[in-house]
């Protein structure tokens, strides 16, 4: 780590929602933050425009033509970095030693290799990509307390659950006085859809979040609750709950982010608009305070808070993901495999909406669960898992 009172920061998935957002709270706070690495796919127009404003020491693609497409650029404009390609050049950007900070937030299974990477190093990590502590649980758990890392949670949800727990909550929710986690949904821009119009929802339709600027896969999952139903699991091993501890409660305003239910009858909320540089610039600065650039809340502007009860024959999504967090062991993995597989097949109008949770459903009750003892087996599982949700997408295709 350096010895310099400005931490160096490296944003895994720089170019999308949360990695300019994130760019956007180093932005006000330069005598606090920098910007050490950059790591993204395949965006090069974002990227270069990143790497101009940040100057940063190194800039890793997945994309080998977005790479090359990079530095030809940077030649002709006279930038000097480093700038790798692949997985193994994440890895190193994650864990470099002149580190402080990562923002891990690679969206999907691609992003669980180079988080890993940063938590086996010890970084403070902003933990953005649910599906890394999805798939491996206990075993991303076991890794942090191992290695010292400090893990922050970035979703809204999760963060607003960490500024309401006790401080000493990690002895455990009972022992400090919680009953419960409230977690709250929007409930996404169907929730008051007929279940029956959900056949011809399109792409664009299921990307248009009522409330939060998310990316597409984002917001499918959003769309069809499979993003809460992994937020359920990742609260489960995020604050060491059990499933029957967590509970999902409907809140279109987006405005209460969750809530911490104590057994002396106390609730208590954190409130504020929807905008991702709140969490971002909260788990930035833990235990300060920053400037994050978000409007202040005005409640008089709500007016009201609107609560219900999730309806599972309408997010189906959700009601696995409960069934999986009971389940343990590699079903989370194979779970998220297929979705990930699902929600690809319907963005690229290979897959009806409503087939979504068939094709995760129909995976599950496939494959065998077995214990997530080793990250091989988990990787294992997942590779299997895509691979027979891929077959089922096709058996979808054209079915009435």
């Amino acid at each position: 780590m350096t010895s310099a009172s400005i931490q160096q920061v490296c944003v895994l998935g720089s170019t999308g929602s949360i990695g300019k957002s994130t760019l956007n709270v180093i932005a006000r706070n330069p005598d606090r933050y920098q910007v050490h690495s950059l790591v993204a796919g395949q965006n090069s127009d974002v990227m270069l425009e990143q790497i101009r404003q940040f100057r940063p020491q190194r800039v890793v693609m997945a994309d080998a033509d977005a790479a090359k497409k990079i530095q030809s650029v940077l030649t002709q404009e006279g930038i000097k970095l480093a700038l790798d390609i692949g997985v193994e050049a994440m890895c190193s950007a994650a864990s470099d030693a002149d580190v402080d900070v990562v923002m891990a937030a690679i969206v999907g299974a691609a992003g669980l290799a180079p988080t890993m990477a940063a938590v086996n190093a010890g970084k403070k990590i902003l933990l953005a990509n649910k599906e890394a502590l999805v798939m491996t649980g206990a075993l991303f758990m076991d890794a942090v307390k191992a290695s010292g890392s400090v893990l922050l949670p970035i979703d809204s949800e999760h963060n607003a659950i960490f500024q309401c727990l006790p401080g000493n909550y990690q002895q455990g929710l009972e022992v400090t006085g919680v009953r419960r986690i409230l977690l709250t949904a929007s409930g996404g821009p169907f929730r008051n859809a007929p279940v029956e119009s959900y056949a011809q929802i399109t792409p664009e339709q299921a990307c248009a979040h009522p409330n939060w600027s998310m990316g597409r896969k984002i917001s499918v999952d959003s769309a069809t609750m499979m993003n809460k139903g992994l937020e359920f699991i990742e609260a489960c091993w995020l604050f060491d709950a059990r499933p029957d501890q967590v509970e999902v409660v409907i809140h279109p305003q987006s405005v209460i982010h969750s809530m911490v239910d104590y057994i002396d009858g106390s609730v208590l909320a954190q409130m504020g608009n929807p905008d991702m540089r709140t969490p971002i610039a909260h788990a930035l600065a833990w235990p300060e305070r920053i400037p994050s650039g978000v409007a202040p809340l005005s409640l008089m502007e709500v007016a009201r808070l609107d609560f219900q009860v999730p309806d599972m024959n309408r997010y189906r999504c959700l009601k696995l993901a409960q069934d999986v967090a009971v389940s343990g062991g590699t079903a989370a993995a194979m779970m998220n495999a297929a979705n990930e597989v699902a929600v690809g097949a319907f963005l690229n109008r290979k897959l009806r909406f409503d087939r979504i949770p068939d094709v995760i459903d129909a995976t599950l009750q496939t494959l065998s669960v077995v214990s997530a003892t080793e990250l091989e087996l988990v990787l294992e599982a997942d590779k299997e898992a895509r691979d027979l949700a891929q077959k089922q997408v096709s058996q979808l295709q054209g079915v009435a």
